[in-house]
């Protein structure tokens, strides 16, 4: 349903809006169940979710697109301009993530370990995440100005997508996909409940179940979606979609849930990640970046992220 309605949309508003809302509806499910673990005091669960999310969009997501969209293909080829000024703001939003991080590992008391639920940081920086936070929400209402209003016609093209035949009009396909939202986030959270028992019978660590398990779950559908374009050499949509969700997990739900603490948590959340978290999205935005700069793609690239993808879940199982 989300696949459909975002090809509806696309036919209608342009690749880069239909991919925006798609996102958005994608991603609002895992604000929801993050909002929830931030209440109980889950802070490091809930931050291993959002890293687990990035990395699954970065390389998860658009290596199996790749992988898969590529794999009867010489090359695939995608709007450069358009995804690598994506990418730019995605580097940004992880420049920015890491840095309180690194403020706390030189000048506080360390960097936080794997099992540090309850963790409290002092007050310096807790007002360095509250001003990152501002500063990450106005870079992402500045994105949306140069891709929707100034620079519209890079990021939605005319005459890129054809509707998926249903003939929907713009106001039904975003009531379908509100509503796939909605019950994308039921599931995710019926998923994520069972999985995480699951997951404890086998022994799991909580960090492997936020930062892998509940991301890929959370994910589903849009990885469905991503994947899905990329295999019908869509490739604009589908790196817009996994490029996408990665950057307003960063931007947006990221800096919202620090702000939602200071109401809904025990505490304030910092934004202060542990060394494996900071370490994988510095890598993650890193591959994206090479990956991304010509323009064009292929299935060996996408075997490449999925490899990376492999490593840092095997470094986590055993964090």
């Amino acid at each position: 349903m989300m696949g459909l309605a975002t090809e509806e949309l696309a036919a209608k508003t342009g690749p880069g809006l239909g991919s925006l809302l798609n996102v958005t509806f994608g991603n609002a499910p895992e604000m929801i169940i993050a909002l929830f673990a931030l209440n109980a005091g889950l802070y490091e669960v809930v931050k291993a979710s959002i890293v687990g999310a990035v990395l699954g969009n970065v390389l998860l997501i658009m290596g199996l697109g790749m992988l898969l969209g590529g794999w009867k293909r010489n090359e695939q080829s995608f709007n450069q301009t358009a995804v690598s000024a994506t990418v730019l703001m995605l580097f940004l939003a992880v420049a920015v993530l890491v840095l309180p991080g690194v403020f706390e590992m030189i000048n506080g008391q360390g960097l936080p370990m794997v099992e540090d639920n309850l963790l409290k940081f002092d007050s310096d920086v807790e007002k360095i995440s509250v001003i990152a936070s501002v500063i990450l929400l106005g870079t992402y209402v500045a994105g949306l100005i140069f891709s929707l209003r100034t620079h519209r016609d890079i990021f939605n093209p005319a005459g890129t997508e054809h509707a998926s035949g249903l003939g929907w009009s713009a106001g039904k396909a975003l009531l379908a996909l509100a509503l796939a939202g909605v019950a994308v986030g039921v599931m995710a959270h019926l998923l994520v409940g069972s999985l995480e028992e699951v997951a404890v019978s086998f022994g799991l660590s909580e960090f492997f179940v936020g930062i892998i398990i509940v991301a890929i779950v959370g994910n589903a559908a849009e990885s469905w979606v991503s994947v899905l374009y990329a295999t019908r050499d869509k490739m604009d949509m589908s790196v817009h979609i996994a490029i996408g969700s990665a950057t307003q997990l960063a931007l947006v739900v990221a800096p919202v849930l620090v702000l939602a603490s200071y109401v809904l948590g025990p505490f304030p959340m910092a934004l202060v990640f542990n060394g494996y978290e900071m370490v994988g999205l510095v890598i993650a935005v890193l591959a994206a970046y090479f990956v991304v700069q010509e323009g064009k793609s292929n299935w060996f690239e996408g075997l490449q992220l999925l490899a990376l993808y492999a490593t840092l879940a095997v470094v986590f199982f055993f964090a």
